[in-house]
């Protein structure tokens, strides 16, 4: 029965290709002009277009470029029936703002547009129930795959994913054994920052993140120490521009030296550490240096004076999570564990000396 449904499915989708051309009532471009325009046959064409077949890579690649110029889009009906793929791509996430997931899923849509392969979201928030609906919806509309993605580097998606018949991805959140999991690499983000200070010429320099139960705030201060000292401080609290600005009053109302670079755990703490030395008369970059963390840029670019801060590279993890799941839906053979990306300091005003290399 269902062999029978699919086939009548399919010739279905053939006809209706047929047919919009028929009289000239819609103007489809149809695998039969690529054929034409070619001078090929229609089944040589198709072979073209599907990379199946023998035939050189002068005739496949001809076909594929006159069908590109000729505007010709295959039948996405037909296509996915003929490989046994929907061509589409799910995302889970609970970062219901979408500060995270946002940049990840335009990596994605990148990487995936080319290769004809659509993405739709799905926030489930906190919530398992929400998630199990939201599952089992991608899996009725048989996706190729799916892609979960978060707010933390070390808490995974309220639902469990470990035995979907389609293959997962993580990006941005913590992974199942034995999967694939993208993640950006803080230890090495937090040095850039450091470093960054130090060849400016700060050499007291202090860290004011978030809360010491994050993993990502954990490997930053650690980095951070590597390269500032040990003696140096760190200190702790939310991810709030009013902890950086409380920060500073702590800082500034202890006896002993003060600093001159501060390296901040994220922008918001940031944009509170200048306002609160601006406040005390303290100019930046002059007196004090400062970097954020996430290049986050409604906050980093307004920030006065703008400010320099580390890129995760989450839109470059995202492209990466997509063609990974691209190759397993394909497939292909993908080695199982953590990929970590490096980050790239993002040079502004917030700190001086914006002519140097990195």
């Amino acid at each position: 029965m269902t062999f029978f449904l699919g086939k009548a499915f399919l010739t279905a989708a053939f006809r209706e290709e047929q047919l919009e051309t028929a009289g000239g009532k819609t103007g489809r471009i149809t695998i039969h002009d690529v054929a034409a325009a070619a001078g090929i046959s229609i089944s040589t064409a198709s072979k073209a277009l599907n990379d199946t077949g023998r035939m050189g890579l002068e005739t496949r690649e001809r076909v594929k470029r006159i069908a590109a110029e000729i505007g010709y889009r295959p039948n996405a009906l037909a296509r996915g029936l003929l490989s046994k793929r929907s061509f589409t791509i799910g995302l889970l996430t609970n970062d219901t703002y979408g500060r995270f997931t946002l940049p990840v899923m335009a990596g994605i849509s990148d990487a995936l547009v080319d290769h004809g392969v659509s993405v739709f979201m799905c926030a489930i928030e906190e919530d398992p129930a929400l998630g199990q609906v939201h599952v089992e919806a991608m899996l009725d509309k048989q996706v190729d795959g799916i892609i979960a993605t978060g707010k933390r580097l070390d808490r995974r998606l309220p639902i469990d994913l470990s035995n979907l018949n389609v293959p997962v991805v993580y990006a941005f959140t913590e992974g199942e054994p034995g999967t694939v999991t993208f993640r950006s690499d803080d230890a090495h983000g937090a040095q850039l920052a450091v470093e960054w200070l130090a060849k400016l010429g700060r050499r007291r320099i202090v860290h004011i993140t978030g809360p010491e139960s994050f993993f990502s705030v954990r490997e930053r201060a650690n980095a951070y120490s590597k390269v500032a000292g040990e003696e140096l401080p760190v200190l702790f609290g939310p991810w709030s521009e009013i902890w950086g600005h409380d920060a500073v009053a702590k800082l500034w109302n202890d006896s002993g030296e003060k600093p001159d670079g501060i390296f901040c755990g994220n922008d918001q703490i940031a944009r509170g550490v200048i306002d609160a030395l601006r406040e005390r008369g303290i100019r930046v970059p002059q007196d004090v240096s400062v970097v954020g963390f996430d290049n986050w840029e409604i906050v980093a670019g307004q920030t006065r004076p703008p400010l320099t801060t580390v890129d995760m590279e989450l839109k470059e993890l995202g492209r990466q999570a997509g063609l990974t799941v691209l190759a397993l839906a394909e497939g292909r053979s993908v080695e199982p564990g953590i990929r970590k990306l490096p980050c790239r300091l993002v040079v502004r005003q917030s700190c001086g000396g914006d002519t140097l290399g990195i």
